[in-house]
């Protein structure tokens, strides 16, 4: 008589080597400051565009 097939255990995902997440949270750095980057021309160009309104409005005849 045969012994029973023990099944085959899950394959477990390889760990990511140090240098990997290093460079994984190189890159999230990097889009983080440019996010923040984008905001900050934002909000200044709509600084800008509401000074030139108030401008506008104050001249106007």
């Amino acid at each position: 008589m045969s012994e029973p097939a023990t099944p085959p255990e899950p394959a477990t995902p390889p760990e990511p080597d140090r240098a990997t997440e290093q460079e994984h949270l190189a890159l999230e750095k990097k889009r983080e400051r440019y996010v923040w980057y984008y905001l900050a021309y934002f909000l200044f160009g709509i600084h800008i565009v509401a000074f030139v309104m108030i401008y506008a409005v104050k001249h106007a005849k």
